[in-house]
Parts: C-alpha cells; sequence; structure tokens
C-alpha cells in the first residue's frame, strides 16, 4: 500500500524543510542513497511515517514518487500549516541528511556508525523555518499565509539519557519559542495557541488514558476555536 492515514507526516523542522525541497525546489533531489536495503523485500525510507508497512524498493521509490507529487500540491495552496514536533533528530552521515524517523535496532546494528543521534536547538529549528519560508515564498502561492502551532503530545521516549519529563519539556519549550519568533518574523505567518489550549484544559477532559493521545473531543475542540477565531464566515 502506497498511503495511510498520516503518510505525509513530518516530526521535525529538518524533515519538514527537506520534503518541500524535494517537491519543489528543481535543484534538490531526494536522495536515494539514504534508502537502506535490508534484503530484497525490505527497503527502508527513514524519511516516511514509520507506521507505513516496508515494501522493497521498487515499492519503496514509488511511495516515495507519490508522496512528493502531493507535497508538490503545496504549491498551490493559500494556507499552509506548520506544526512543531520534535527536537531530536538522526543524522545518516553517510546520505548526508537528517532523517524523519529514528533508524531501528536492526538497521542501527547492520550499519554501525552511520546514524548519528542529535538535539536540535532554537537557532537550528529557527533556521530551518526560516529556509522553509523562502522556500515557500519562491515556489509557493503569491498570497501565502503560514500558521505554526506546536504540536502538545509528548515524547514517547528519548535517547538523551534524561528522564522523560525533561526531555520532552526542553522540546516543547524550544519549539514553542521558535514558533513564537517565526511568527512575529513574517506578516503573512500566524501562531495559533492549540498547545495553550491542549495544555491549560483540564486533564481528564484532553487526554486519553496514555496521556499521550488526545481525545477525540479536545481536537475537534480545538478546530471548533481555530474556525471561529481565524476563519470568516
Amino acid at each position: 500500500k502506497v498511503t495511510a492515514l498520516g503518510f505525509t507526516n513530518k516530526y521535525t523542522t529538518y524533515s519538514m524543510f527537506n520534503e518541500l525541497s524535494w517537491a519543489l525546489d528543481p535543484v534538490a533531489k531526494f536522495p536515494e542513497k539514504s534508502l537502506v536495503d535490508l534484503d530484497a523485500e525490505r527497503c527502508i525510507d527513514l524519511h516516511i511515517n514509520p507506521t507505513l508497512k516496508v515494501v522493497d524498493r521498487a515499492g519503496t521509490l514509488e511511495r516515495r514518487r507519490v508522496i512528493q507529487a502531493v507535497n508538490a500540491r503545496i504549491r498551490d495552496c493559500q494556507v499552509v500549516f506548520l506544526t512543531l514536533g520534535l527536537v531530536e533528530v538522526w543524522y545518516d552521515k553517510e546520505a548526508d541528511v537528517y532523517l524523519n524517523t529514528t533508524p531501528t535496532i536492526e538497521v542501527r546494528e547492520r550499519f554501525p556508525g552511520r546514524y548519528e543521534f542529535a538535539v536540535s536547538n532554537y537557532l537550528q529549528n529557527l533556521d530551518n523555518l526560516e529556509k522553509l519560508h523562502g522556500l515557500l515564498t519562491a515556489y509557493g502561492h503569491p498570497d501565502l499565509r503560514i500558521v505554526v502551532t506546536t504540536s502538545p503530545v509528548p515524547l514517547n521516549a528519548t535517547f538523551t539519557g534524561q528522564d522523560i519529563v525533561v526531555a520532552n519539556t526542553y522540546s516543547k519549550s524550544t519549539l514553542r519559542a521558535v514558533a513564537q519568533d517565526f511568527a512575529v518574523a513574517h506578516d503573512n505567518v500566524q501562531y495559533f495557541p492549540s498547545y495553550e489550549v491542549v495544555m491549560n484544559s483540564d486533564r481528564e477532559l484532553a487526554w486519553e488514558d496514555d496521556l499521550r493521545h488526545l481525545k477525540g473531543a479536545m481536537t475537534n475542540h480545538v478546530m471548533d476555536y481555530f474556525m471561529h477565531n481565524f476563519v470568516e464566515s
């Protein structure tokens, strides 16, 4: 199967910029060197949503073609939403590219030393958004408006060695500050406080029992709030 719910999800500002560059900039090319062939039936694309089924190289390349064709449609969008999720990133030293997802244990064991973990900081993430703004200005809709948000969904795990609560607080605090300053710097960028709406709501109303996923009613509440305050009737 080529697509699934959330198949274009990107979790870091590096991945957001990478994907849109490959889709919009004629000079930027997807680095096929970053694909990992584990065997004849399993070719790993670490730039996609990890919930997608692993397929062979032909299927992986076809999926990549579809994803880039879908992403290229952003050039016709008047409103683009950017939801910032993670500061923890993985870098493929052989392909010289930041990845969207964590290399699996099997991949890391098969290619020791190839992948490097890092925690991106405020300046790096702001720079990525500035480059993304320049990309969309050059290739996007002439009347483009950007809405930037911060995901309230917490980290499920951390590779920093810190307590997960500490790592998550740094991640969200950094991205929240980046979103604010990015919005202030551009007349066509607006910050939407979905993060604040969720985090300042009653926990039992906001979260499922795992305290990571939002309840459907809370998601609907956030969307209703957006529609009421940001969309003209």
